[in-house]
């Protein structure tokens, strides 16, 4: 994923927790802010609580692979994932289900709406 997919700075992810707001289901918290930009962005958040490094970095690489996958169907907001415990026992496929069911409920995956992305 590309440097300019991702919230890096900490006054972005404080905008993002103070202004937007938040959605959850069982294994992740989305955390959302409206944005007119080109594309979305978007940060990642794993717990000490979920593993060591090797662990949270997994956890991670799993969930921007399912981003990347469905960045045609992604609104262009900014937003923060974070993961819940319970999510380093989970497959790809469950991983893959759960993320998207929560940013569905958050109104920034929108099916069968491909939004046309810069060359």
């Amino acid at each position: 994923m590309k440097k300019s997919y991702r919230v890096k700075r900490e006054r972005d992810f404080n905008d993002i927790f103070t202004k937007g707001k938040n959605v959850a289901n069982r294994k992740f918290v989305v955390y959302c802010l409206p944005k007119d930009q080109a594309h979305f962005r978007v940060g990642l958040s794993v717990s000490k609580k979920l593993g060591n490094a090797v662990m949270r970095n997994r956890i991670k690489r799993r969930l921007r692979h399912v981003l990347i996958e469905c960045q045609q169907e992604l609104v262009t907001d900014d937003f923060v994932i974070i993961a819940r415990k319970g999510v380093e026992e989970l497959s790809y496929q469950e991983i893959k289900k759960n993320l998207i069911h929560v940013l569905k409920l958050a109104k920034l995956y929108q099916e069968g709406v491909a939004i046309e992305k810069e060359s």
